[in-house]
């Protein structure tokens, strides 16, 4: 494709994806229609999408100008190849999800469904135009856009009282961040008052006015992410909107926030200090260590895989942290590798996260239970889900061979390379950093094995279970779709690399292609081989031999023959699934040894209760550190304001005599 071509196709793809939801509207309560047509009909749309946005990587850049909007302020589009790196994630992440939502909306237990047809297509397309636009008014309108449709897709069942205000909260923090983004847009126009992306290019600022960007940009865009401390709605607003929702939201929707922050700090900036990077480097620690803690004492799955999103966009701010210092120090091979995992991160994370909250979303419509202290033994009944959930969980325990490990190992290969920096400081913080990362991810499979284990291990914990139902065809599909994804981009990462690179180029200067085509398709040599390689097919194909020679070793000294007996129960004979270990059972030496980090409330049973039952419960302190105060202060305003409008004339006639008394004694010569 050459010319504009591409992004002609993509402006029709946000088209297509609006003319689809306006259908929904119309086509009201039609369950069939809308789950049988309209959301494979949005796949197709995003597989569309996603190969453009594969098509474009390495190609020249597009332009175009759209005759909309204001008088005199039409909305300019660009193609690049950082927004081609995020149009593939949107395309193929979120195909997969709408393949999904074609069978989980067709049960029928959805309210507004045409409503809500429309608002998913709009947020698609939302998503797409602020990858595209190439101006702060269009991209302030797709981001405003993309705002308000998840927030109707959030308190899609309002009738709940909790949903509507984890919408509000949501809502609140977006607006927040988008203030924050456009005041930074404001610093990046120089005072000339052009808005437009090219001309920011070209505006020079102090550096004092370049921090302010880069600060307000971070605040901004950390506020869509997820960033401690403005990750409040995050674990609100995940568990609050139905499934297919919550994975665009976590998989797709907070990417375009990585997007922005991207663009500010490598494209629209000219300059880059290093303490930049430390600020994102610290930040993203703290939120990394913070949501995956968190994630480990959950004992409500969708919130469970909120707080892993926390931690997962911690990470990926460390490695912005990281490329920022190199860059800012001349040192762009190693910025490139950083940059790299930022891009590789975004992918794996849109692929297995997205999986793992469709899985969530076929457990709850098949057992109508969030609560991990009900579920269990689900291996049985749902072995689609069950083994397909599993890819997701290796990949986001950051094991090989999936594509978790490979961004973590990118990540980690940045901070051993890394020794040499001009900083002696940096020299000390950054192997600090580095341990924290690999803590973080020790932690994350702990908490990925508790949500795997708790949910389809062991026994089934209510009687209820038995009667649980596998997904259904389109929702297989869906995540067969993403399941391949997250396989893919485990096992041919320097295949993926090659064609990352174009973006690392265009923002860097650098990239890692000319060492990856000297190693060859199979192996993974940032730097060289001789420092450090890992080659996922040798790693896959030798897990494979082991589990198939255990297999037959097994089968051939003991011919096939099983002993069953009763598993070993500490001396006393109490079996069953009250036997087994609880989610909050599993997560207790996380909550002893970090007791600190968690505001905890538990109940011991008294020595007499006839049914007794201990239960923990585990809140967030930035709560009452930041939010609660803010909230009294507000409502004391508010207080004070209406208590002044509240009286009578004669109270106001007198407001008006002692002003008018201080403004003549203020004019007095």
């Amino acid at each position: 494709m050459s010319g504009l071509l591409t992004l002609d196709l993509l402006i029709l793809a946000a088209c297509a994806w609006l003319v689809t939801g306006l259908l929904g509207v119309f086509a009201g309560r039609a369950t069939g229609f809308i789950a049988g047509l309209l959301f494979p009909l949005g796949a197709v749309i995003g597989i569309g999408v996603g190969l453009l946005g594969l098509n474009a990587l390495g190609a020249p850049t597009q332009t175009a100008v759209l005759a909309i909007g204001l008088p005199d302020l039409p909305f300019h589009l660009r193609l690049d190849n950082l927004s081609a790196v995020f149009t593939l994630l949107l395309g193929f992440a979120g195909a997969g999800i709408s393949i999904y939502a074609a069978g989980y909306f067709a049960k029928g237990d959805t309210p507004g469904l045409g409503p809500l047809c429309f608002e998913y297509h709009v947020f698609l397309g939302s998503m797409l135009m602020v990858l595209l636009a190439d101006d702060a008014y269009a991209f302030m309108v797709a981001w405003e856009c993309m705002a308000l449709s998840s927030f109707f897709l959030v308190t899609t069942d309002h009738k709940h009282e909790e949903i509507r205000r984890a919408g509000f909260l949501y809502l609140l923090i977006a607006h927040i961040g988008a203030i924050a983004i456009l005041l930074s847009f404001g610093v990046m126009t120089g005072g000339e008052g052009d808005y437009n992306f090219a001309a920011m290019r070209t505006v020079e600022l102090t550096p004092t006015w370049t921090s302010a960007a880069f600060l307000l940009a971070l605040a901004g865009f950390g506020a869509k992410a997820g960033l401690v401390p403005l990750h409040v709605w995050l674990p609100e607003a995940h568990p609050a909107a139905p499934s297919p929702v919550s994975a665009m939201m976590s998989g797709v929707m907070l990417k375009t926030a990585i997007y922005g922050l991207l663009r500010v700090s490598f494209d629209l900036l000219h300059t880059t200090i290093w303490w930049w990077g430390v600020v994102a480097l610290v930040i993203g620690l703290l939120t990394a260590i913070f949501g995956v803690l968190y994630s480990t004492v959950q004992s409500d799955m969708k919130r469970l895989l909120a707080y892993s999103s926390i931690e997962n966009i911690g990470l990926i701010a460390v490695a912005i942290g990281l490329t920022l210092i190199f860059h800012a120090y001349g040192m762009d091979a190693l910025a490139a590798l950083a940059l790299t995992a930022v891009l590789y991160h975004c992918l794996a994370h849109a692929g297995f996260k997205s999986l793992l909250f469709l899985c969530t979303g076929s457990v709850l419509h098949a057992t109508h239970e969030r609560s991990l202290g009900k579920l269990g033994g689900l291996i049985h009944p749902m072995p689609w889900v069950a083994w397909l959930a599993l890819a997701g969980i290796i990949a986001g325990a950051g094991l090989p061979p999936l594509s978790g490990f490979v961004s973590e190992w990118l990540l980690l290969q940045g901070f051993l390379f890394s020794p040499g920096l001009p900083h002696p400081w940096l020299n000390m913080v950054v192997p600090v950093a580095a341990a924290l990362v690999v803590l973080v991810a020790a932690l994350a499979g702990f908490a990925m094995v508790k949500f795997y284990g708790i949910i389809f291990l062991g026994q089934m914990r209510e009687p209820a279970l038995k009667d649980a139902h596998d997904a259904g065809p389109w929702e297989r599909a869906g995540l067969v779709w993403l399941a391949l994804i997250t396989v893919l981009l485990g096992v041919l990462p320097s295949t993926v690399i090659l064609r990352l690179d174009a973006a690392t180029q265009q923002l860097l200067g650098a990239g890692l292609a000319n060492t990856l085509q000297q190693q060859g398709w199979w192996m993974l040599a940032p730097i060289s081989a001789e420092r450090a390689s890992y080659e996922p097919l040798i790693v896959l194909v030798s897990i494979a031999v082991t589990l198939l020679a255990s297999r037959w070793l097994v089968r051939s000294l003991f011919h096939g023959r099983v002993r069953r007996s009763s598993p070993w129960d500490c001396g006393y004979h109490f079996e069953g699934p009250r036997a087994q270990d609880t989610a909050e059972g599993f997560s207790q030496p996380i909550r002893r040894i970090f007791e600190p980090m968690f505001r905890m409330q538990r109940h011991f049973p008294a020595a007499r209760d006839k049914q007794p039952y201990y239960s923990v419960k585990v809140e967030d302190h930035f709560w009452y550190w930041c939010y609660l105060p803010i909230a009294r202060l507000a409502n004391w305003i508010s207080a004070m304001i209406v208590a002044l409008q509240g009286g009578r004339i004669a109270v106001y006639l007198m407001y008006s005599f002692i002003t008018l008394l201080l403004l003549l004694l203020v004019a007095r010569p």
